[in-house]
C-alpha cells in the first residue's frame, strides 16, 4: 500500500475555524430534475426525474486539490454547478469554513466572493462584445470596486497568468487561442479573490503542449494565491499529476475517496478498477484487448436497486442487487463504497478473492 500523501494545510488571513477545518464540506447532497412533458402527476404517483446527484457528501480540505472522476452523466459537472450554486440542491448543505452557505454568516454574495469556477468552454464563457480587461474587471466592479482599481488589477492578472496586459487587455475573444482564453478565464476567476477554484474540465480542450503549460500555471497560481482546487477531468493521468485526493463517482453517488495514490495504486471499488484498466497503455507488448467495462450506466432515472453498479460488476454476488453500499472508510484515509468491506452485509468476501484473481490472470 502507497503512503498518504500528507496535504499541508494553509493559512488564511480569511479563516475562521483554522487550516486543518474543510474548506468546504458537502453534506447530503441532492438535485434531481424532474421530467417535463409526462402529463400530469396523479396522487400517490411520484414524478420522475433525472437523480443527477443523489446523497453526495465529502469534504474540500484547505490548501488541496480534489480531483473527481467518473463517466460522462455521472454528476461531476451538476454537483460542480451546484457547488457554485448556478442551480440550487433540493437538499443537502455546504458548509464554507465552518459556516452554512445561504445562512446570515455565510451569505450566498460573500460565498461567491471566495468561491468561483473555470469552464470547459474558454470562448462561450466569455462575453463577445467585451474586452479581455473589461472581462476580467466586470465582477470586481460589480462588488463594489472602483473601475480604475478594478482595470489595474485585470491588467496585473493577465500578466500572472502569462499573458502581456499591453498586447492582450484590449483585445476581444475571438482574437485569442484556446490556451489564451482559458488563461484569461483563469484570471478571471482570481479576479475576486477567492480561497476554493473549481475547474471543470478546465483544460480538456486544450493541445496537449498548452495543456501541460495551463496546469502547470495552475500549480504556481495555487502556491501563490494559497488556493484549493476542485478538478474535474476524464483525463486520469493529468487528474494523478495535480490532485492530492480523488473523488470518484458513479450514476450521482461517491463509490470511491482517497489519497490520489492510493486510488490509483490500489483501487478498492471494482468500478474505480475498471475505469483505470481502461487507460491506454504506452507498451505496445501489453495492449488491451478486452474492454474492462462493458455497456453503458444504468439509466439515472430508474437506476437498479441495491448497489447501483452491480448490473455491470463482475464480482457482483446476490446481495448486491439487494443492499445499497454506504460510503466508509476501509483503509486509513480512503472510503469505498462497496458491500465487501462491509462486515454485515452478507457478501461473501472469499468468493470476492477468488473472483479477483481469476479477473487479474485473465487481463493481466
Amino acid at each position: 500500500m502507497s503512503q498518504i500523501h500528507h496535504i499541508e494545510p494553509i493559512h488564511h488571513a480569511q479563516d475562521v475555524g483554522g487550516p486543518r477545518q474543510p474548506l468546504l464540506g458537502v453534506r447530503d447532497l441532492l438535485k434531481h430534475f424532474p421530467l417535463k412533458g409526462r402529463g400530469l402527476p396523479f396522487a400517490g404517483v411520484p414524478t420522475k426525474a433525472v437523480r443527477a446527484v443523489d446523497g453526495v457528501s465529502f469534504d474540500i480540505m484547505k490548501g488541496e486539490t480534489l480531483g473527481v472522476v467518473g463517466e460522462s452523466g455521472c454528476g461531476k459537472s451538476t454537483t460542480a454547478r451546484v457547488l457554485m450554486q448556478l442551480i440550487e440542491q433540493d437538499s443537502g448543505e455546504l458548509v464554507f469554513d465552518g459556516r452554512t452557505v445561504g445562512s446570515r454568516s455565510m451569505p450566498l454574495r460573500q460565498f461567491r466572493r471566495q468561491t468561483q469556477m473555470v469552464f470547459q468552454d474558454s470562448y462561450s464563457s466569455l462575453n463577445p462584445r467585451m474586452t479581455i480587461e473589461d472581462s476580467i474587471a466586470f465582477a470586481p466592479i460589480v462588488h463594489g470596486l472602483n473601475a480604475r482599481d478594478a482595470i489595474m488589477r485585470a491588467r496585473d492578472l493577465l500578466a500572472r497568468v502569462g499573458l502581456q496586459p499591453d498586447r492582450f487587455a484590449g483585445r476581444y475573444p475571438h482574437e485569442l487561442s484556446g490556451g489564451q482564453r482559458q488563461r484569461v478565464n483563469i484570471a478571471r476567476a482570481l479576479a475576486l479573490e477567492p480561497r476554493l477554484v473549481i475547474l471543470d474540465e478546465a483544460v480538456s480542450a486544450l493541445d496537449k503542449s498548452v495543456e501541460a503549460q495551463v496546469l502547470n500555471l495552475l500549480l504556481d497560481l495555487k502556491q501563490e494565491f494559497g488556493l484549493t482546487y476542485l478538478f474535474i477531468s476524464h483525463d486520469l493521468n493529468v487528474v494523478r499529476f495535480i490532485s492530492d485526493r480523488v473523488l470518484v463517482m458513479y450514476l450521482g453517488q461517491v463509490v470511491e475517496l482517497g489519497d490520489a495514490e492510493q486510488v490509483f495504486d490500489a483501487p478498492l471499488h471494482p468500478y474505480t478498477r475498471a475505469l483505470l484498466q481502461s487507460m491506454p497503455s504506452m507498451d505496445p507488448l501489453h495492449r488491451t484487448e478486452h474492454a474492462p467495462l462493458s455497456g453503458d450506466p444504468p439509466n439515472p432515472i430508474d437506476p437498479p436497486a441495491g448497489c447501483r453498479f452491480h448490473t455491470r460488476c463482475e464480482f457482483a454476488q446476490p446481495v448486491c442487487g439487494q443492499r445499497a453500499p454506504r460510503l466508509a472508510q476501509a483503509r486509513h484515509g480512503h472510503d469505498v463504497a462497496c458491500l465487501r468491506y462491509e462486515a454485515d452485509s452478507g457478501y461473501d468476501g472469499a468468493a470476492f478473492d477468488r473472483a479477483m484473481t481469476a479477473g487479474e490472470q485473465l487481463h493481466g
